[in-house]
C-alpha cells in the first residue's frame, strides 16, 4: 500500500463528491418535468414518442399499475431478446457469419441476464454474438434496464415525498425521460471520450495477423478436451495468424459503465485493451458507474425537501466504500504469503503484491478499486478477475454484493434498495425510543416493515438454496476448477451475483451448462422483479399517508448518528445473513492459506 495508491483512490472518492450536487439538482429537474438545457431538443421528441405509442403523459399511475406495466414491458423485451438471438444468423450486421445462440438455455440465461440489468455472461462476447445482437439486443437492453431502475427509484422517492395521494408518477414517462434525459446524452458524449483513448468503434469485420513467432498450442477435440496421443502426451497444433476481434465497442462500453450494467463486449471486459485501454480509460469506466448513484442521494433529499437526510445517507455509503476498498487494496497489496523467498511489497518504485489476473497497467490500486466499485454497484464490470484475488480480497466484492449492492449501487437499485434498509433503520431506532417510528414526517407502521422484510428475505433465500443444491451435486460441483472452499465459493458468487444483478463472475466457474444457465436466470428474474413488487407496495403506501410533524420523540435522519445506524442495519441484516456461507468459502480458505495450504 502507498501514498500514491491512496492519493487515487482519494481523487476517484473526491469526483464523486464533485458530481453529486450537480447531478442530483439535474436529476430533481428531469424527473419533477422542470425546465432543463436539453429540453428545446428532446422535448419535441419526447412528445412524438408518446403520440406514437399512446402514451398518456399527464396520467398518474397506482403503485399497481406501474408495477404492471414494468412487468409488462420487461417480459416484452425479454422474449424479443431471446427470439433475436435464436435467429442470429438469418439478422444482419453479422460479418463473422455467427450461428444463432446455442443452446436454447443459453439464450434464456443471456435474455434474462440483459433484461435485469445484471449482465452475466456465460458465452464469450466476440465468437458468439453478430454486432446486430450486440448493438440492437444487448446494448438496448442496456439502456431500458438502467432506466427501468432510475425510474423505479423516482417513484419510491415520490412515494415518501407525497402526501395522501394514490399515485406515485408514471411507468411510460418516468422511462422516457431516464433515456431521453440522462442516459443518451451522456453515453453520446462518453463514448467519443473513450475513442480517444482508443477504445474501438467500427463495424468491420475480424481482421486476420501473422504472428511474428508461431505459438505451439494444445489441440483440443471435438467435445472441447484437450487432445492426447496413444503414449499420453498431448498433441500440439502450430497457430501462426490470430484474430482481432472488434466492432462497436465504445457505443456499448458507455452504457454498460454509466447505466451500471456491466457486460462487456469482449470476454475479457474491462481488461481488455479494446475496452479500457488506458489508466485514464479506467478513471472514466469507474468514475460514470458511481456518478448517477450518488447523484440520487441528493434527488432523494431535494425531492422530499431534507438535504441533510440525502446527506447522511451519501455518507453511510462513502464509509462502506472505503471500508470495502481498504480491505481489498490490504490484502492484494499483501501478496500470497506462501510464495516463499519472492519480494512482494509494494512501494513507491516497485510493483508488487498479488498481480495473478491483473493488468500490468492498472497495477493492485486501480484492480482493487474497481473490485470494489462494480460490487458496491450492481455493475458487473471487471478490470481483473476476481477469482485470482487472495481469498479476502475476493470476499470484498462477494459481500458488497450480500449487502445488496446498496453503496452508491446500481442506477436506481442502488437507492431503492438503501431506502430499504432506511425504513428498517427507523423501525428499528422507533423501538428504541419506545414509541412508533416515523420517517420524514411518514410513520413506518407493519405493513411497510413486512414489505420491507420482504425483501431482505427473498435475496438471501434464493441465493442459498440454489448454491447448497449445487455444491452437493455433481450437476453442480462438475463446473468448478478448484477444490475445497475456493470452489464453492466460486459457486456462492456466481448465485450471490446473479440475485444481485450484478453480473460479475469470479471467472473460475462453467456456467455455460443446463443447470446453471436455467437456475441463474431464474435467480436474476427473482432477485430483480421478486424484490421490486414490495418496494414500489411500500412507496404507495407511504404516499397515502399523512404528514406528521417531528416532535421531541421523532429520531432525526439527519445526522451522523443516523448514518452510523443505517450502516449498522446494513451490517446486521446483510453480512450477517451470509455469515456461515463465507466461512465456508473465503474466510476458511484465507486461514487454510496462512496454514500452507492452497486450492
Amino acid at each position: 500500500m502507498t501514498i500514491n495508491g491512496w492519493l487515487q483512490i482519494a481523487v476517484f472518492l473526491a469526483l464523486v463528491l464533485a458530481v453529486t450536487k450537480p447531478m442530483g439538482i439535474f436529476l430533481t429537474h428531469v424527473f419533477n418535468r422542470e425546465r432543463t438545457f436539453m429540453d428545446p431538443v428532446l422535448r419535441p421528441l419526447e412528445r412524438l414518442l408518446y403520440r406514437l405509442t399512446g402514451v398518456d403523459e399527464d396520467h398518474e399511475m397506482k403503485w399497481t399499475e406501474y408495477a404492471f406495466a414494468m412487468l409488462l414491458f420487461s417480459v416484452v423485451s425479454m422474449l424479443l431478446l431471446y427470439l433475436m438471438q435464436r435467429v442470429q444468423g438469418f439478422l444482419p450486421f453479422n460479418p463473422q457469419k455467427f450461428a444463432a445462440v446455442s443452446p436454447a438455455h443459453l439464450a434464456f440465461n443471456t435474455a434474462a441476464s440483459f433484461t435485469t440489468n445484471t449482465n452475466w455472461q456465460s458465452y464469450s462476447g466476440e465468437s458468439t454474438m453478430s454486432y446486430f445482437t450486440q448493438m440492437a439486443g444487448l446494448a438496448y437492453h442496456n439502456f431500458i434496464s438502467a432506466a427501468t431502475g432510475i425510474a423505479l427509484a423516482i417513484a419510491f422517492v415520490r412515494g415518501i415525498a407525497r402526501r395522501q395521494m394514490q399515485t406515485i408518477g408514471n411507468f411510460w414517462v418516468d422511462m422516457v425521460r431516464s433515456c431521453l434525459w440522462v442516459l443518451l446524452p451522456f453515453c453520446v458524449v462518453g463514448a467519443l471520450v473513450l475513442v480517444s483513448q482508443g477504445v474501438v468503434q467500427n463495424l468491420k469485420p475480424y481482421d486476420a495477423v501473422k504472428l511474428v513467432e508461431p505459438q505451439q498450442v494444445q489441440h483440443v477435440n471435438a467435445d472441447g478436451k484437450p487432445a492426447v496421443d496413444a503414449a499420453g502426451k498431448p498433441v500440439m497444433d502450430t497457430v501462426a495468424t490470430q484474430t482481432i476481434a472488434q466492432g462497436p465497442v465504445a457505443s456499448q462500453e458507455i452504457i454498460k459503465e454509466w447505466g451500471t450494467n456491466g457486460g462487456g463486449f469482449f470476454n475479457a471486459n474491462s481488461s481488455h485493451p479494446f475496452e479500457n485501454p488506458s489508466p485514464l480509460s479506467n478513471l472514466i469506466e469507474l468514475f460514470t458507474i458511481f456518478a448517477i448513484s450518488a447523484g440520487l442521494t441528493y434527488t432523494l433529499g431535494r425531492m422530499t425537501g431534507s438535504q441533510s437526510h440525502g446527506w447522511a445517507v451519501w455518507g453511510a455509503m462513502a464509509v462502506l466504500f472505503l471500508a470495502g476498498v481498504t480491505v481489498a487494496y490490504w490484502a492484494e497489496a499483501r501478496g500470497n504469503p506462501l510464495l516463499h523467498g519472492v519480494n512482494q511489497q509494494v512501494t513507491a518504485t516497485q510493483a508488487g503484491g498479488n498481480m495473478e489476473g491483473k493488468e500490468v497497467r492498472f497495477g493492485i490500486t486501480n484492480s482493487a478499486l474497481f473490485a470494489t466499485v462494480t460490487t458496491d454497484a450492481s455493475c458487473g464490470a471487471i478490470n481483473g478477475w476476481h477469482d485470482s484475488f487472495t481469498p479476502l480480497g475476493g470476499m470484498v466484492p462477494l459481500v458488497n454484493i450480500m449487502l445488496s449492492e446498496v453503496i452508491f449501487g446500481g442506477v436506481g437499485a442502488g437507492m431503492y434498495g438503501i431506502l430499504i434498509y432506511v425504513v428498517l433503520a427507523v423501525f428499528i431506532a422507533g423501538l428504541m425510543v419506545g414509541r412508533t417510528p416515523e420517517y420524514l414526517g411518514k410513520k413506518i407502521e407493519a405493513y411497510d416493515v413486512k414489505m420491507a422484510m420482504l425483501v431482505a428475505l427473498i435475496f438471501p433465500l434464493v441465493i442459498l438454496v440454489f448454491t447448497g443444491f449445487s455444491s452437493v451435486n455433481g450437476f453442480g460441483t462438475s463446473s468448478i476448477t478448484n477444490p475445497g472452499p475456493h470452489g464453492f465459493t466460486q459457486m456462492l458468487y456466481a448465485f450471490t451475483s446473479g440475485a444481485g444483478n450484478n453480473g460479475s463472475a469470479f471467472g473460475g466457474l462453467n456456467t455455460n451448462t443446463l443447470w446453471y444457465n436455467t437456475t441463474l436466470g431464474m435467480t436474476m428474474l427473482i432477485g430483480r422483479f421478486f424484490m421490486i413488487i414490495p418496494m414500489l407496495a411500500i412507496a404507495g403506501n407511504l404516499a397515502q399517508k399523512k404528514y406528521v410533524p417531528p416532535s421531541l420523540g421523532t429520531f432525526p435522519v439527519t445526522t451522523p448518528l443516523f448514518s452510523a445506524l443505517l450502516i449498522g442495519v446494513i451490517l446486521i441484516v446483510g453480512a450477517l445473513t451470509f455469515f456461515p456461507a463465507l466461512s465456508l468459502g473465503p474466510i476458511l480458505e484465507h486461514l487454510l492459506m496462512a496454514a500452507g495450504k492452497t486450492f
